[in-house]
């Protein structure tokens, strides 16, 4: 892809997709404006506008609350030719749409911060104006970072609790495993590398093998065993009463987000 990509906001998450279109093409040209950071790679301008008027994709990776003055500023520099990125969380399609124009074309991108180690996972919206071509480039970028879904924006709330927030709470089951662990004479520097490898190791079973969840549970248990005991603690708790809230509430949030 011989096109020009612009960035508006340098941080973390700009960081991860350059980096993965770098790995894929070292001689892409990238533009981007950010007043407190930079990225090696990216040719940084002077403004926001100067990224739009030279960039043929960009993407918006600054935080939701400033965002809508961002799409303001830019607006007179937009062309119908133009694909737009917004990865910021809470901005729909429909205020994209009232800063930006009709008839431009839209995509909206939740992506997960594994995309800093190229373990993302990625959800992607189109606009009504965004082609099947300008789809598929915005999937070839993204997958340099990770897994990448197209699905409506009736469900991106729902992503974004699962998979956008969803990697603080597998790092709080992790560090916990291992602090129970530490409680019974493990050092937690020794105990944190299994945790995390061992959630690790399981992902990839449920991602590689093609078992069922279920299917994947049984094979570790020994009936009557050291995991039947877990099992039955696990399941005779409110584990699971407790993960259905925090993924309504952290769903819920993220649709406040859009209307505010």
């Amino acid at each position: 892809m011989n096109k020009k990509i612009g960035f508006i906001g340098l941080g973390k998450m700009a960081k991860a997709i350059i980096g993965g279109i770098l790995r894929q093409n070292n001689s892409a040209l990238i533009y981007g404006y950010d007043p407190n950071n930079t990225i090696e790679g990216v040719k940084k301008l002077s403004s926001n506008v100067e990224v739009v008027e030279k960039s043929d994709i960009i993407f918006f990776c600054t935080k939701p609350f400033v965002i809508r003055e961002v799409f303001a500023e830019v607006k007179n520099a937009l062309t119908e030719q133009k694909l737009f990125v917004s990865i910021a969380a809470g901005i729909s399609l429909s205020i994209m749409k009232e800063y930006l124009g009709n008839s431009t074309k839209l995509v909206r991108v939740m992506p997960n911060t594994p995309a800093l180690v190229s373990q993302g996972a990625c959800a992607v919206v189109r606009g009504e104006m965004a082609s099947d071509t300008d789809i598929e480039e915005i999937k070839n970028i993204l997958s340099n970072i990770g897994i990448v879904i197209e699905q409506t924006e009736d469900k991106i709330d729902i992503i974004t609790a699962l998979s956008g927030s969803g990697p603080a709470y597998y790092y709080y089951v992790i560090d916990k495993m291992a602090k129970a662990a530490e409680k019974l004479g493990l050092d937690y520097e020794t105990a944190l590398k299994l945790s995390a490898q061992t959630a690790l190791g399981s992902a990839k079973m449920i991602m590689e093998t093609g078992m069922s969840v279920e299917d994947l549970i049984t094979a570790v248990t020994t009936p009557g065993g050291c995991t039947a005991v877990g099992n039955d603690i696990l399941n005779n708790s409110d584990m699971a009463k407790i993960l259905d809230e925090t993924i309504e509430k952290t769903a819920q949030k993220a649709c406040e987000l859009g209307k505010k």
